[in-house]
C-alpha cells in the first residue's frame, strides 16, 4: 500500500513539476513555486455513486477550485479502490488554501452544482485531506 502511494505521488509531483517548470522564467516564479503547498485529497464516494462524484468534478468543481485560486494538477481512481478518487492541487501556501477553501464552500455556484448532483442522494462518504510541501530534492525545484 505505501508503495503505491508513493508511486502516485512521485507520478503526480512529476506531472506537477513538468507544468511548473515549464513555466517558471524568473527567480521570482522560482521562489513562487518552492513556496508552494500541495494537497492531496482522497474521497471515498458511497457504493455506486463514483460516476456522479466524477460528473461533477468534470462539469463544475474543477473550474470553480480554479476560480478560487486552486490550481488542478491531477485526478486519479485507484485500481484496486473501486469507490475512490485520488486528487492533488496546489496553492501558493496553506494561508491561501485555507482561503480558498473558505470562498469556495461559500460560493453559491458551488452550492447549486453540489445539490443538484445530490438529487439521488449523498455522493461522499469520507474525505481525506493532507498538505505537502515539495522536498528540497524534489524535481519541482
Amino acid at each position: 500500500m505505501k508503495a503505491k502511494f508513493a508511486l502516485l505521488l512521485g507520478l503526480c509531483i512529476g506531472a506537477l513539476g513538468a507544468q511548473l517548470m515549464s513555466s517558471s522564467t524568473a527567480e521570482g516564479d522560482e521562489k513562487a513555486a518552492k513556496a508552494r503547498v500541495y494537497e492531496l485529497r482522497t474521497y471515498t464516494s458511497l457504493e455506486g455513486r463514483l460516476p456522479a462524484l466524477n460528473k461533477r468534478f468534470r462539469e463544475h468543481t474543477m473550474r470553480l477550485f480554479e476560480k478560487h485560486g486552486m490550481k488542478n494538477v491531477v485526478y486519479l481512481t485507484p485500481n484496486d479502490k473501486p469507490n475512490t478518487l485520488v486528487y492533488l492541487i496546489t496553492h501558493e501556501s496553506v494561508e491561501s488554501a485555507k482561503k480558498s477553501w473558505d470562498a469556495f464552500r461559500a460560493d453559491p455556484e458551488w452550492h447549486a452544482a453540489r445539490d443538484a448532483s445530490e438529487k439521488d442522494g449523498k455522493i461522499v462518504e469520507k474525505v481525506d485531506s493532507q498538505y505537502l510541501m515539495a522536498t528540497d530534492y524534489s524535481p519541482l525545484k
